[in-house]
């Protein structure tokens, strides 16, 4: 199998394990938001940022390191190994004992129960780090879909029957550890890689040195992503929180099933060619017009589909969050397109212009934030909006650079794209909008609305050649 045919395969099967295991949890998601409530989402998401940054520094950047090897050891997993579970360890204490001050900056005593159970996961998730490495390096994401199914059902489950029997908040949290042990105890059972009794100074200096720059990098990130989570949950009730947090997890889905799953095969691919910057531009340049193509339209189809959609999947008690939804499904269009422009630094052994970039654009972010606060939740929302598109541009000059691919011929290849989402998405608003006065049904103005974009969308990019389409034909479906 050529690399062509060998990255075609891996992201179809990349692309089905988002897909399956996603779709489980987006059902499973729904279930719980018709038996819960707003607020029990909220304290929920107060533990976003204290749980990702632990795992940021749990991860230190050895995770790529591995990946971007080119034959590393039992020596090299062996060692990272050890340190994830020690590391974890450590990270849990310090969670435990510092509950109780995230429980007063919240003004939520019962935080610090939640926070010391649902902490746990920390641990439960270092024993299966290298096996997943593993995986996704070998580009075996049909063994990884195997996983992730099963224990995202299992947990799911419980959580739904905790939920019905009145567990309330708590029902999410048991859910949460559930679902990692399960995930644990497969990744184990897939895997034949087991530790052995190694732990490498030298090996975990040579592993720290390229994933310390990227640990900062990302636990600034990891504070940008969940920076809004904080300000609302300190500044706006339980239940904004918990509307901003479903909105979120929804407009987010499908980036995590498109732009994930490309991404989980682009990284490990941009390194198998990243000596050949030709090869490299070529392949960067056809994957970030196949994920705006496919990104893009799903975006802007749901932003214009949000209230009915809103309706019908959550009730009426959900319907606040509508707004927030239409502003991030937007926002989230140019995401995948700056991150993998980071991979492209990442691959080519950038790491410190990677830390950099994170570095200015994390700190002009938190203090503009901190500015618009006082314009409520529309502020945040329209300049994280604004941010996006300031990050694209930002990252796409650099990395432009070293593959000679100057963020002016990029945005010239994915222009055609915007602009016909775009005009799409206002023909198919002004639709929906006549759909409401003379049909009653949720689910028909849903169907009609989007069934008429996605035929408009294809009718138009075949006619129009865009370059995302004739390769969809060529790759895929073999046209």
């Amino acid at each position: 199998m050529n690399f062509k045919e060998k990255a075609v395969s891996a992201l179809l099967w990349s692309i089905w394990q988002q897909l399956s295991s996603k779709l489980v949890s987006f059902a499973i998601s729904i279930f719980l938001a018709r038996l819960l409530e707003p607020s029990q989402f909220g304290l929920i998401a107060m533990l976003s940022l204290f749980i990702a940054v632990s795992n940021t520094l749990l991860d230190s950047g050895l995770t790529s390191s591995l990946i971007r090897t080119t034959n590393p050891n039992q020596r090299d997993y062996s060692t990272i190994f050890y340190f994830n579970i020690a590391g974890s360890a450590i990270l849990y204490i310090m969670l435990f004992f510092s509950a109780p001050l995230v429980a007063l900056f919240y003004h939520q005593p019962q935080l610090i129960a939640i926070i010391r159970v649902y902490g746990t996961i920390l641990v439960i998730n270092a024993f299966f780090g290298v096996q997943s490495t593993l995986l996704i390096k070998d580009l075996k994401f049909r063994i990884q879909t195997n996983i992730q199914v099963p224990s995202t059902i299992g947990g799911g489950i419980l959580g739904i029957v905790l939920a019905k029997m009145g567990y309330g908040v708590w029902s999410l949290v048991w859910m949460s550890l559930l679902t990692s042990f399960l995930s644990t105890a497969m990744h184990w059972l897939y895997s034949s890689w087991r530790p052995a009794l190694l732990f490498d100074i030298k090996c975990f200096k040579s592993h720290f040195y390229f994933g310390y720059k990227m640990t900062i990098s990302n636990l600034l990130d990891t504070i940008y992503q969940n920076f809004y989570l904080i300000v609302i949950g300190k500044y706006f009730s339980t239940s904004q929180l918990g509307f901003y947090s479903r909105a979120e997890s929804l407009s987010q889905f499908p980036i995590s099933n498109i732009s994930a799953a490309i991404n989980k095969v682009a990284y490990p691919m941009f390194a198998e060619i990243s000596e050949d910057t030709k090869q490299l531009k070529n392949v960067y340049k056809r994957l970030i017009q196949q994920v705006l193509f496919w990104n893009a339209p799903v975006l802007v189809l749901l932003s214009v589909i949000a209230e009915p959609l809103f309706k019908f999947l959550l009730t009426d008690k959900w319907l606040p969050a509508v707004p927030y939804f239409k502003i991030l499904c937007i926002s989230g269009i140019m995401y995948p397109l700056h991150a993998y422009n980071l991979n492209i630094l990442k691959v080519l052994g950038k790491s410190t212009l990677f830390l950099k970039l994170e570095i200015i654009k994390k700190i002009l972010c938190i203090t503009i934030v901190l500015i618009v606060i006082q314009f409520g939740m529309y502020g945040l929302l329209y300049f994280q909006l604004f941010f996006n598109f300031i990050a694209y541009y930002i990252n796409s000059i650099y990395s432009g650079k070293l593959i000679s691919y100057p963020v002016q011929e990029q945005i010239k290849d994915i222009l055609p794209t915007f602009t016909l989402a775009g005009t799409l998405g206002i023909c198919c608003y002004l639709l929906e909008q006549y759909l409401d006065h003379v049909l009653v049904s949720e689910i028909l103005k849903m169907s009609l609305t989007s069934i008429s974009f996605i035929l408009l969308y294809y009718a138009f990019s075949s006619f129009f050649k865009i370059s995302a389409i004739k390769d969809f034909n060529q790759l895929i479906l073999k046209k």
